[in-house]
């Protein structure tokens, strides 16, 4: 093996779903953000104010129902910010900030609200 190889990322393909119904889909690396992967990829949804810092509801996603249980449980900061999202909240919501990537995600989907700001 050559001291120049580099191990490939791993990774877990995301799909952003527009509030129109546009899909796409990305390899997303594992340790980044759902938000960060949007952002990298030009999601119009994903505004992300604050840069991932949780304090400005920008990055409010949808998450599939089947992808909840293998997410962390909402922190208090962002069920806070939560409250101060422009669209309605539903019981999926969350700030895809607060999503962390794991391969366990591998095929989550999260769609995005009509307007952030």
């Amino acid at each position: 093996m050559s001291l120049f190889s580099r191990k490939p990322k791993e990774t877990a393909n995301i799909t952003y779903v527009s509030h129109t119904g546009e899909s796409q889909s990305f390899d997303v690396p594992v340790g980044t953000s759902v938000m960060e992967g949007g952002v990298r990829n030009g999601i119009e949804g994903i505004v992300a104010e604050c840069g991932g810092a949780c304090i400005c509801a920008t990055c409010h996603v949808f998450v599939d129902v089947a992808y909840l249980p293998l997410l962390d449980p909402i922190a208090e900061g962002e069920e806070e910010m939560l409250g101060n999202t422009l669209a309605k909240r539903q019981p999926n919501s969350r700030l895809s900030c607060q999503i962390n990537v794991t391969k366990a995600l591998d095929g989550l989907i999260v769609r995005t609200p009509e307007a952030q700001v």
